[in-house]
């Protein structure tokens, strides 16, 4: 209470004066009814000095009349101001309690001057006097009073009692307290602790916060907290509980920051869970928290009390974590409806009701809970603050207190020992912070030095006087924690791993520290153990030994007692209890544990108010920890209830988070109970359990859950928050691979908006540290994070990445960090941006960095380094020998730091690049010297400044910096909006810049004037080649570019120069500017104007300058505002001046319009001019007009009109122009709009000019006219995809019959139908046509096929009829102009019926040159084919037909071919091959040759053939090869052998390997005397098949027995007795076993043979030495062969020496025809001399030399020998020739007119286009091979150019090229005029799959597939 004051009338006075503020506060709001009594009671002389002020009802100004009263009763007399007091105790509300009774001490009670009525002190108004309300309200107060006494003497009792055994004692005003963000608003708070606010005392700004100063003390925080709810929040055990204990015996002694007249209400959340029933509020006071020994109404005077003045209460709800119940949400309709506190309520809501003001509003809250119980105060609370930890000076303090207090005397030394152990482990120390850990931690720590002190006393007496020394000095070394832990940190370099001291090994103390958290708390409960007064505190032995090995001996004394009490622990923790009644506890356990000090005892009043005693574990984490410890030790939990109680807490609060009392270390404790350092303690507690097997089953569980903890490390999903309780976890676990697999999947630990410990550090250590050289990242994003932490960072060994990012990291936190980088010897980046840094904090780690020479990227943006700042991290730019990026963007900097930076690129060589985007960005970065140094061209450097509002001055200045730049490839200046002035400067400045590729100057021009500036730099300055200058554009910025020479200017070579005026708004006016800028001898030679509006004065303008412009190249004038005027403008000009060589104008000139010209003085009439005029629509005045300007051109011109509209009088009067255009060469209407009639005058063209070589014309697409220089011998003309009715092919008709001579005609796709074609037919004979006529894809029928098919009756100079009526239609007329020729029918795919095949047999009868006729899959049956052979009559002149259908094969082939043979007698041959019918007819005397090739016939199927074979004794040729005979087929063969004395030749080629079928034909072979020619290919010989073979050798002209197979013995004897066969001409030995002693005998029979033909080719397999070099036995064999024409030698690997021995022979073969020689390793210089030996082979024809190492020596040597041979087949594919070797062969290629089949794949060189311009030499070329050569478009572009002129070309191999849709298009194009091509292979080339198959639609010849 306030002392008692004088009645004097000075103390009145004085004290009215002392509270005149809080008493107006308190008027100030009362109802102007209260103030106008007490206005009325003032004496009037007080009133009249008042003045005017009266207040009345509906005053608003009521201050100003409080303000004058109290002004006037200070200075008034006593009298009137104690009734004026009295008075207003009695009238007003709501004045405090001390307040109160000050004022009514002063005023006194016995006053009676106050006569008028007043309202009461309840809201309900009183008409009792004020005497009575005056009696009235003093006992009330009275009974107020004395119920505060008792609840002092509580308080102090309880004090008393919670404070017995104290270590340290509690002072407010040193607890400390971190300010809180009320009302936070993200999702995820940072809720933790502060660890930077832990152990210092200076504040640290956070914008976080809702003050300047974020830490206060408790007692500081409290002031204030008068009718407001204060959160004060701390972790379990940080002494909330205890505070609010001393908090209300400060305000029972009337002290502390709570008046001591306010009622102190302490109720704590773990009694209120007791209550379960409805209470009022005054059952809640009387009967749960101090019943009062008086009556009813003295309890209804206090409570009433209460209710009339709240704010004189203060409520402290301790342990709200405790709470059962969540506070239920206040809202809804009864918002804002008070709580009536005589109303039972659940306890919940009462609580509520407070904390919400709506009971009692207007008290004092106070409410204790933990950081995650903030989220139910969220808008309810006014205040919020949390409990510091404490730090290492406190922690010292306590333990110096705890040993020198409870300690007996004369181990006083042991608090010394202690603290130094206690500092020296990161888990001690950690749990120290907080007060009821560090009591825990100080009762291990005794138990291990006095352990350790028992064991090294028997030991060795006298070392403890020297631990003690020890001891002392460390201690003295850690007088303040921040040098304690410098120490430590200094230790812990090569232990960083288990985060233990290095010192350890000079102290054994020290090695008693465990190295875990569970380590830790296994050793605390033995030391807890050892308190026992029976069995602990004596060693069992006399060594020391270590703590888990001590803690194992103490389970095992109490392993029954530990179990139960696991047990209850587990319960607890299951039924989320902590605070445990005596009949929850088995008596034993409660006094096993009460004895040890594993419990503690608090008091709790049940629901019926008795007060009983109840138990709780001395911390929530020792129930954890035994919780953990059943888990692992019983299988009453089974695996299913671990995991789900195994799971990773965050530090991240959600609402969604399921409460919890408990602290969340369950796991942390089950992982480092997995431990195998464990199990042996856990061994103990297991056989307590009664658990079978114990040893294997405790391992099986610690192996659960290390599985549980290792699919934890393969997660992607895990937060920064549960990534780093996953590292503890991992350091529980001392598990290195578990690490290791974190790293794998996490590069970079990310950490957000967290708070960190130093022993969050220690985790993370022992996770990276898992990595090797592999390396890791840290990344602390808005961490908080105390300096102590960074002194334990170093002991992360790998770390490649640091990054720090928030404004809580300031220059102390840079200072602190740069005293650690050197140590991080494998760092490579550092970020350290969005931070609080300065220059000052810069200079720290600018000291720092130079030292980390592995340092590559720094990262300082957004952070306050200025000029000053970015100086000192530019000054060790030099000293960083791998920096390759430094980022100082949002820096407060200014020019001076750019120029800084761009004046370092002097001295710093290796910056590479400075770029300044304002303010925002400031980058710079660099080339490593290993580039510098190596032999590559060095990169220059760049500058980019962008968006810099510089005037002239500062533009000036950094020009000068810029010109002293050593060398600078790119300066980019873009962003500047610079005015003229300042445009001048810069160019004043450019000449002198050393830059190599451009400046950039977008958005920093934006005039005409300013572009007429920048364009006068081309011409006065050299080294500028390129000006490119964009000032409009609705979506992209301004764009300038100022591009260099890459290097000196060279004057006799000048470099082409560019300017680009696009979008730049130019008139006519501005145009001139431009040009006159240029000046007259400008070596401009680009000049793009596109996008102006100079209109067609501006291009008269352009024009005029043409001859100032000597060096111009193009000019782009597209988009001008020019018209028709203007392009006739253009033609004069184009016409008039030689060196204009193309203008392209689209859309009458408002669109495109491009002048190009060509370099140098060429021949004018050489020239080849183009004038481009597209997408235009042309009026017949314009056209006239345009041809008469184009006459004038004297050079070579070419006209496009593509893409233009063109109607029939336009046609005309171009077509009456025509004829004097004589340098016209070639007229382009590709993709213009043409009707059929339009298309028809415009193929009068024919008639109109001579010059016509070709007329191409198809709708909306290709049409071109081309013109030669002299008359057309033969013009062409393709008119294809038009709609050409009757009326349309009879003038077409007419117009092709005025012309002499067509080279072919092409009406493709014209819909003729059967109509059409048949007139068209008919009039052939009145055409003169010289190729032919292409009617496909004209929707011909089989009628209609009839038709083309009988010209060649009608049509004398038609040779051949090719019609399709398949898929791909077709239809081709060829014509043959010179004498008598063979005419061809070929009919594919037209679903004939008999009566077609009839007429067919017809006309082939009637047309006397019809020589072969092929049908090929026209669905024809059997029958039809028959009658059809049946009516053919060739008479004398002999005709072959080709009949294929899938179904002729087997016996169906046999049936036909016995039944064509009795049909006809004119057949003189016969053969199935495969399922084609072949037969030759002739009036002959008959058959002559019967063949069945690969047929699929069997043996059986024979037997029908026999009488027919026998019934032919003229037969010489019978083959029946490939297909399967077998024994049947032999015996056939043996019966019908004898029956035909003319057989000259049998071939039975074999597809099996049967020996028998040989075996039988043998005997029967020498019956068959008259045969010379046989074929035994393919079949297996046996020895007595070979020893009868050899008899029918001798007299053979021609032997076949390759890829046959015999033994050495069978094989012997044949070779052998080819010596015999001096008739033998022909030799086939392919793939067949040649041993030594065969080989010899080959060589003895070649000698002795007279043979012209030799094939011993080798098969694939790898062919020896020994092999090798028996192919030049064989070449010396055969010198005597003089009239060899076939020989070939293929993979025989003959390589030189082979070589050498051919050139000998090839002088003697001058009737070579064939040579193959490919795969026989022949080199470069080797082929030379065989192709210089080759000359004498005049006759040769082919020449395989593919797959060898020949070069461009060997195609030069060709260039010079083929063109005297007469080759028709030439392949040299897979050799190695160059371009140079390409372009030889091209040259023989030309001379090579017999030419039909060249194969050049994979050569070597894409390079071929020479080769296939060649081939337009090659008439009769009909097959070309360029695939697997990379070739590219031009390849296929030359191609396509030459496959016009070659008719023959039947197949072009191009795959695996480069080839794109260019190249295949233009192909594409070329097969419209080739109708005989039926092939282009094109895979594995450049096209896409869907452009291929719209590719492969237009032309089916165009084959994309591999196959």
């Amino acid at each position: 209470m306030d002392e008692e004051l004088d009645q004097g009338n000075e103390n009145v006075n004085s004290v009215l004066a002392q509270e005149s503020s809080e008493l107006f506060h308190i008027l100030s709001r009362q109802s102007p009814a209260v103030i106008l009594k007490l206005y009325q009671m003032l004496p009037s002389g007080v009133q009249s000095n008042m003045g005017p002020l009266y207040p009345t009802s509906f005053s608003s100004d009521v201050t100003e009349l409080v303000r004058a009263m109290l002004a006037q009763l200070e200075v008034g007399s006593a009298a009137d101001c104690c009734n004026f007091l009295q008075s207003m105790c009695i009238l007003c509300e709501n004045i405090p309690m001390h307040l109160e009774s000050k004022l009514m001490s002063v005023a006194g009670y016995g006053n009676k001057r106050c006569d008028i009525s007043a309202p009461s002190v309840t809201k309900e108004e009183s008409s009792s006097p004020p005497s009575d309300q005056q009696l009235v309200k003093r006992p009330r107060i009275d009974h107020w009073e004395n119920y505060i006494a008792a609840v002092k003497g509580l308080l102090l009792q309880r004090w008393e009692r919670v404070s017995e055994g104290l270590v340290k004692e509690v002072q407010l005003e040193n607890v400390w307290v971190s300010l809180r963000m009320v009302n936070r608003g993200r999702d995820r708070p940072d809720q933790t602790p502060g660890p930077a606010d832990r152990g210092s005392r200076t504040p640290v700004l956070d914008r976080d916060l809702e003050s300047s100063e974020s830490k206060v003390t408790l007692e500081t925080f409290l002031q204030g907290c008068a009718g407001k709810v204060t959160v004060v929040v701390g972790q379990a055990g940080s002494g909330k509980t205890l505070l609010m204990s001393y908090l209300g015996q400060q305000w029972a002694c009337g002290l502390g920051p709570i008046p001591s007249s306010s009622l102190f209400v302490l109720l704590e959340f773990r009694q209120l869970n007791m209550l379960s029933r409805p209470l009022s509020l005054s059952k809640l006071l009387f009967q749960h928290y101090l019943p009062p020994s008086w009556g009813n109404n003295e309890k209804r005077d206090i409570v009433d009390y209460l209710i009339s003045n709240p704010e004189q209460s203060c409520w402290v709800l301790d342990g709200y974590d405790e709470f059962y119940s969540k506070l239920p949400k206040q809202g809804g309709e009864m918002q804002e409806e008070l709580l009536d506190p005589e109303n039972p309520l659940p306890v919940a809501d009462l609580v509520s009701g407070l904390i919400n003001r709506k009971l009692l509003p207007g008290c004092t809250v106070l409410v204790t809970c933990r950081v995650r119980d903030l989220m139910d105060f969220e808008g309810i609370s006014d205040k919020v603050g949390q409990l510091l930890g404490w730090d290492c000076h406190e922690i010292k303090e306590y333990v110096d207190n705890f040993f020198g207090v409870r300690a007996d005397s004369e181990n006083s030394a042991l608090g010394v020992q202690a603290v130094d152990l206690l500092l020296s482990s990161r888990h001690l120390l950690s749990m120290s912070y907080l007060p009821s850990l560090c009591n825990i931690c100080c009762i291990c720590l005794k138990h291990l030095v006095m352990e350790y002190k028992a064991g090294e006393a028997k030991a060795e007496p006298r070392e403890e006087d020297r631990g003690t020394e020890m001891g002392r000095k460390a201690t003295e070394k850690n007088l303040n924690g921040d040098e304690a832990v410098e120490e430590k940190r200094g230790q812990d370099q090569d232990t960083r791993m288990h985060g233990t001291n290095r010192s350890a090994q000079h102290d054994p103390a020290l090695a008693l520290i465990p190295s875990t958290l569970t380590q830790v708390y296994l050793t605390v409960i033995g030391a807890f153990l050892s308190l026992d007064p029976d069995k602990g505190g004596k060693t069992d032995k006399a060594e020391t030994t270590k703590p888990l090995q001590s803690t194992v001996r103490r389970l095992s004394q109490y392993r029954s007692q530990v179990c139960d009490l696991s047990q209850v622990a587990w319960r607890g923790l299951v039924e989320s209890k902590i605070v445990f009644l005596k009949e929850d506890i088995p008596q034993e356990v409660l006094e096993f544990s009460l004895t040890n000090g594993l419990f503690s005892q608090v008091e709790l009043r049940l629901e019926d108010g008795m007060l009983v005693s109840a138990y709780c574990f001395i911390h929530l984490t020792i129930q954890e920890f035994l919780a953990a410890l059943r888990i692992m030790t019983s299988n009453d939990v089974s695996d299913t209830q671990l995991k789900k109680r195994f799971s990773l807490k965050t530090r991240w609060t959600t609402k969604s988070d399921q409460r919890t009392v408990f602290t969340d270390s369950l796991h942390l404790y089950l992982c480092g109970l997995a431990s195998p350092d464990c199990t042996p303690a856990l061994v103990q507690l297991a056989k307590a359990s009664g658990v079978s097997g114990v040893q294997n089953w405790v391992q099986k569980r610690q192996a659960f859950v290390q599985k549980l903890l290792s699919n934890l490390c393969h997660s992607n999903t895990l937060t920064g928050p549960k990534t780093l309780e996953l590292c503890h976890c991992l350091q529980e676990s001392q598990d290195q691979q578990l690490a290791r697999q974190v790293v794998g999947k996490r590069p970079i630990l990310e950490l957000r908006n967290i708070s960190l410990w130093p022993n969050d550090i220690e985790a993370l250590a022992f996770v990276a540290n898992s990595v090797g050289n592999n390396g890791i990242g840290l990344d602390f994003g808005a961490c908080s994070m105390e300096l102590e932490c960074l002194e334990v960072l170093p002991r992360c060994q790998y770390i490649n990445y640091l990054s720090f990012h928030s404004r809580k990291y300031n220059d102390k936190f840079a200072e602190k960090l740069s005293s650690i980088l050197p140590e991080f010897t494998t760092l490579r980046k550092l970020d350290f941006y969005g931070s609080s840094l300065t220059a000052a904090g810069a200079a720290s780690l600018a000291c720092a960095l130079e030292k980390c020479q592995n340092i590559t990227e720094i990262n300082l943006s957004d952070n306050s380094l200025k000029d000053k700042g970015i100086k000192h991290i530019a000054d060790i730019f030099s000293k960083l020998p791998k920096i390759l990026s430094v980022m100082l963007g949002r820096n407060n900097s200014s020019l001076k730091a750019v120029n800084y930076l761009i004046e370092n690129m002097s001295s710093c060589s290796n910056v590479q690049h400075v770029h300044a985007d304002a303010v925002k960005e400031v980058n710079v970065s660099f080339s490593q010297n290993s580039d510098m140094n190596s032999h590559k061209t060095k990169l220059e450097p760049t500058i980019s400044l962008l968006n810099q509002n510089w005037d002239k001055p500062e533009m000036q200045k950094v020009a000068k910096s810029l010109a002293c730049c050593p060398g600078l490839s790119v300066l980019d200046l873009s962003g500047g909006y610079w005015d003229v002035e300042i445009l001048k400067a810069l160019t004043e400045f450019l000449p002198k810049f050393n830059v190599t590729n451009k400046i950039i100057l977008n958005n920093s021009c934006s005039s005409v004037e300013g572009m007429v500036t920048l364009t006068a730099l081309l011409p006065k300055c050299p080294a500028v080649v390129e000006l490119n200058i964009r000032l409009q554009s609705n979506t992209d910025p301004v764009q300038v570019s100022i591009v260099f020479s890459a290097g000196p200017e060279n004057p006799e070579n000048k470099k082409s120069k560019t300017l680009c005026l696009s979008c730049c708004g130019l008139l006519h006016g501005d145009l001139g500017k431009v040009l006159r800028s240029l000046g007259t001898s400008c070596d401009l030679t680009v000049l793009d104007l596109s996008c102006n509006s100079f209109g067609n004065k501006g291009l008269k303008k352009l024009l005029d300058a043409l001859p100032c412009l000597t060096h111009i190249q193009e000019i782009n004038a597209s988009k001008n505002e020019i018209n028709m005027e203007g392009v006739m403008m253009l033609a004069g000009a184009f016409c008039s001046s030689h060196n204009l060589t193309e203008t392209r104008v689209s859309n009458g000139g408002r669109e495109q319009v491009i002048l190009r010209f060509c370099s140098g003085q060429s021949d004018d009439k050489q020239q080849i001019k183009t004038f481009r005029m597209n997408k235009s629509s042309l009026l017949a005045s314009d056209m006239t007009t345009l041809c008469r300007r184009l006459i004038q051109c004297r050079s070579n011109l070419e006209l496009d009109l593509s893409q233009c509209s063109l109607k029939d009088k336009v046609v005309k009067n171009l077509l009456n122009v025509l004829p004097k255009m004589a340098s016209l060469q070639k007229l382009n209407f590709s993709y213009s709009y043409l009707s059929t009639t339009e298309t028809l005058s415009l193929v009068q063209c024919l008639t109109v000019s001579q010059r016509v070589t070709s007329v191409v014309l198809r709708p909306q697409k290709e049409c071109l006219i081309s013109f030669d220089k002299v008359n057309a011998e033969q013009p062409s003309c393709r008119l294809s995809h038009f709609s050409l009715n009757t009326d349309s092919l009879e003038t077409l008709v007419g117009i092709l019959q005025q012309v002499p001579q067509l080279s072919y005609l092409d009406l493709s796709s014209n819909q003729l139908k059967d109509e059409g074609v048949k007139y068209l037919v008919d009039s052939l004979p009145a055409l003169k046509i010289h190729s032919y006529v292409n009617l496909s894809n004209n929707r011909l029928t089989q009628e209609g096929l009839l038709e083309v098919a009988n010209t060649l009756r009608t049509c004398d100079n038609v040779s051949g009829v090719e019609v399709s009526l398949g898929e791909e239609e077709r239809c081709l007329i060829s014509f043959r102009q010179y004498g008598h020729c063979e005419k061809t029918l070929s009919v594919r795919e037209s679903s004939l019926e008999g009566e077609h095949l009839l007429r067919l047999a017809e006309i082939v009868s009637e047309c006397p040159s019809l020589t072969k006729l092929q049908l090929k899959n026209n669905s024809l049956q059997s029958e039809w084919v028959e009658d059809f052979v049946k009516m053919l009559d060739v008479s004398q002149r002999g005709c072959s037909v080709s009949i294929e259908e899938s179904w002729i094969k087997a016996e169906k082939a046999i049936g036909l071919l016995c039944h064509c043979l009795k049909l006809s007698k004119s057949i003189q041959t016969i053969r199935v091959y495969n399922t084609t019918l072949l037969l030759s007819l002739m009036a002959s005397p008959g058959l002559t040759s019967v063949s069945l090739v690969d047929c699929a016939v069997e043996g059986h199927q024979l037997a029908p053939m026999t009488s027919v074979i026998r019934g032919c004794p003229s037969l010489t040729e019978l083959h029946f090869s490939l297909n399967t005979l077998g024994a049947e087929g032999a015996e056939f063969l043996c019966d019908v052998l004898p029956s035909l004395p003319k057989l000259n030749s049998l071939s039975i080629i074999s597809k099996e390997s049967c020996a028998s079928v040989i075996e039988k034909m043998s005997e029967a072979l020498l019956q068959s005397t008259t045969v010379q020619m046989l074929n035994l290919s393919g079949h297996t010989i046996s020895n007595t098949s070979a020893q009868t073979l050899t008899r029918v050798l001798p007299q053979l002209r021609s032997l076949n027995l390759s890829h046959c197979l015999w033994s050495a013995t069978g094989g012997l004897q044949l070779v052998g007795a080819l010596r015999e066969c001096v008739n033998l001409e022909a030799l086939y030995l392919d793939s067949v076993h040649l041993d030594e002693n065969i080989t010899e005998c080959l060589v003895q029979a070649l000698r002795s043979m007279h043979l012209r033909i030799l094939k011993l080719n080798r098969s694939d397999t790898v062919v020896g030495p020994s092999e090798a070099s028996r192919v030049l036995d064989i070449l010396a064999a055969m010198e005597v062969l003089a009239q060899m024409e076939e020989i070939e030698l293929e993979g025989w690997r003959m390589a030189n020496r082979g070589v050498e021995q051919l050139t000998r022979l090839l002088p003697i073969w001058q009737k070579l025809k064939k040579i193959r020689l490919s795969k026989n390793v022949i080199n470069d210089q080797s082929g030379d001399k065989l192709l210089e030996a080759l000359i004498s082979c005049g006759q040769l024809q082919e020449l395989h030399l593919g797959s060898n190492l020949l070069g461009d020596l060997t195609a030069a040597r060709m260039a010079l020998v083929l063109p005297s041979t007469h080759i028709t087949v030439l392949d040299v594919s897979e050799n190695s020739i160059g371009h140079e070797g390409a372009v030889s062969l091209s040259k023989a290629i030309m001379c090579m007119k017999n030419l039909t089949k060249i194969h050049l794949t994979s050569v070597g060189t894409p390079m071929l286009c020479p080769v296939a311009a060649s081939l337009i030499h090659c008439p009769l070329i009909q097959d070309v091979g360029l695939g697997w050569n990379n070739c590219g478009d031009d390849v296929a572009l030359e191609l396509a150019r030459v496959m016009p002129s070659c008719q023959k070309m039947i197949r072009i191999d191009l795959e695996s090229n480069h080839l794109s849709v260019v190249g295949v298009e233009a192909l594409c194009r070329a097969l419209q005029s080739c109708p005989d091509l039926q092939l282009i292979r094109l895979w594995r080339n450049k096209v896409v799959p869907s452009e291929a198959q719209k590719l492969s639609l237009n032309d089916k010849r165009l084959n994309f597939s591999s196959t």
